[in-house]
């Protein structure tokens, strides 16, 4: 397979970016290796932060509340671009790939907010119900906020591995709700088809990413169930072992769903692709073990999305040589390419 095997462009995708190949570190091959390695592998940024990170509280409709982390850069000036970058299953605005791009993004004069979603992170015990693949409505209501803290400012949204499902979902399920301030979106590893996602999880190595999830997902139940005195347990929820099951007697009844498959077919991004009206662009890696390629085959795509496929990198993983970019995290870089091109018509 070639290193980029679809790439669709327009010229309404201002100054498309001619991402430079992936080459994966010479001890760190194939779809697991670089998996695990973004995932676990340690890393210290080399830049010093010049901003102080505040937070912003948002009360959502039923009563949870959701945290907004900003990283607003000295430098950055009104009318200068915001990003919204939303964490994956079982992350937070703590994630390593959260942490590490807003600090490149910040560096560039780009003010980067980081979302926790409900439950999770800074807003752990902000929250009785869970996020979901459909929570578009929550990340909408954070770029509503940053709206009403730049206002005069255009905005992308980068949603990783869950939330570039979800977030493209939002843009393209009801795009004449989508504010005229969002110009751009990026969805990094999305599973745009759930079911088929949580499929891969069944055999093989990949049963321990399945038990991963599970553990950790499991783990924020019971810490809700001990801050919410009243908090109750959808019927039949009972040590659920694999992400179906969890999703099957838990995320979906909490959500509005009849199970789990009711809830994957309800909240598939790629229903909604044909509808979005906004630059977007879909990067994945025809390795990743949870995000099987063939799911971006056949789409039905406006000429303004672009669907990048690497040959390698796994799942938010792209660990490459040295000399390419100014550290390994090649998908780091990628994602700041896009923001700066993006951002090359914004006022000063």
């Amino acid at each position: 397979m070639a290193a980029t095997c679809r790439i669709e462009k327009s010229s309404l995708f201002m100054s498309t970016v001619e991402f430079p190949t992936f080459q994966p570190h010479s001890l760190i091959r194939g779809g697991h290796a670089q998996t695990l390695a973004g995932a676990f592998l340690p890393w210290r940024s080399k830049r010093p932060t010049d901003f102080e990170t505040k937070q912003h509280r948002i009360e959502l409709p039923d009563g949870d509340t959701i945290i907004l982390h900003d990283d607003c850069p000295a430098e950055w000036q009104s009318g200068q671009r915001c990003v919204l970058m939303v964490h994956g299953l079982a992350g937070s605005h703590e994630s390593g790939y959260m942490v590490r791009i807003s600090s490149k993004l910040t560096h560039e004069d780009i003010r980067a907010f980081r979302l926790d979603l409900r439950g999770c992170g800074a807003g752990e015990q902000l929250a009785r119900r869970p996020y979901n693949a459909g929570s578009n409505d929550d990340v909408l209501q954070a770029i509503h906020r940053i709206i009403e803290l730049a206002s005069e400012s255009p905005i992308s949204v980068v949603g990783f591995s869950l939330s570039g499902n979800i977030v493209l979902k939002m843009i393209g399920q009801d795009p004449e709700n989508v504010p005229s301030q969002l110009d751009s979106c990026m969805a990094v590893n999305p599973p745009i088809d759930l079911a088929r996602s949580v499929e891969t999880l069944k055999s093989g190595f990949n049963r321990f990413y399945d038990k991963h999830f599970v553990k950790l997902l499991c783990q924020a139940v019971t810490q809700r169930q001990q801050h919410f005195d009243d908090f109750e347990l959808p019927a039949g929820y009972n040590n659920p072992q694999t992400l179906y099951e969890f999703d099957d007697v838990y995320t979906s009844k909490m959500a509005g769903y009849e199970n789990a498959l009711d809830y994957y077919s309800n909240c598939r991004a790629d229903q909604f692709l044909s509808k979005i009206e906004i630059p977007t662009l879909i990067l994945s890696a025809a390795d990743d073990p949870m995000v099987p390629p063939e799911i971006f085959d056949g789409l039905d795509l406006p000429k303004h999305v672009t669907v990048h496929i690497e040959s390698s990198g796994g799942h938010l993983g792209y660990i490459g040589r040295k000399n390419i970019d100014p550290d390994r995290r090649w998908l780091d870089w990628r994602v700041v390419d896009w923001v700066k091109t993006r951002s090359k018509g914004d006022s000063r």
